[in-house]
C-alpha cells in the first residue's frame, strides 16, 4: 500500500521546503506516495520573481493550480495569465516559462504527471544552497538528467518583458 492510499492531512507547513533562488519548492505529495502517477509541489514565488527561463520536459505534464497571486506564463509563443482559483496547462514537450510580474508574492500549487520530477528541485536547491547563482553547467547537467532542456538564453528578454528582478 502506498501512502496515497492511506488517509491523511498534509498540513500548510508540512513537507520538506527547499529554495531555488526567487522561488521555492515545499514537497507535498511525492512521486513514490502516488505509486508514480504525479508529484505535488507548491512554488512560493517572491515579487517580481521569474519561476524558471523557458524550459521543457521531455517525460512529465505540468499543471499548476493558482493559490495566490497572478503568475505569468509562456508556453510556445502565448503568454497567458493565471490568478487565484486558475489551473494553467503545461503539456510535456512544450517550450515553457513561468514568472510573479506582481508587487506581491505568490504561490502555485504544481501537480507534476507522472510523478519522480520533484526530485529534480530537490537536487537543484543544492546547487543554490552553495551561495550565489548556481553553475549554468551543473544545473544543465542535472537538467539532462531528467530530459529537462533549457534556453538560458530566454532569461534577459523575460526579465525585461515582465518587470522582474
Amino acid at each position: 500500500m502506498t501512502a496515497a492510499a492511506v488517509a491523511q492531512v498534509i498540513g500548510p507547513t508540512d513537507g520538506k521546503q527547499v529554495a531555488l533562488g526567487a522561488i521555492g519548492a515545499r514537497f507535498m505529495i511525492d512521486g513514490e506516495a502516488s505509486g508514480g502517477g504525479f508529484s505535488l509541489v507548491e512554488h512560493p514565488m517572491s515579487a517580481r520573481a521569474l519561476g524558471a527561463p523557458l524550459h521543457r520536459h521531455a517525460r512529465e505534464d505540468e499543471y499548476s493550480y493558482v493559490l495566490e497571486g497572478r503568475v505569468g506564463v509562456q508556453v510556445g509563443d502565448e503568454v497567458l495569465y493565471g490568478e487565484s482559483g486558475d489551473l494553467i496547462v503545461k503539456p510535456r514537450g512544450q517550450w515553457h516559462a513561468f514568472w510573479n510580474a506582481e508587487d506581491h508574492p505568490a504561490r502555485v500549487l504544481e501537480i507534476i504527471s507522472p510523478g519522480g520530477f520533484e526530485r529534480y528541485f530537490e537536487r537543484a536547491a543544492e546547487l543554490f544552497a552553495a551561495g550565489g547563482p548556481p553553475d549554468p553547467a551543473a544545473l544543465q547537467a542535472l537538467a539532462a538528467e531528467y530530459e529537462l532542456e533549457f534556453d538560458l538564453t530566454s532569461i534577459p528578454r523575460l526579465m525585461q518583458e515582465h518587470g522582474l528582478r
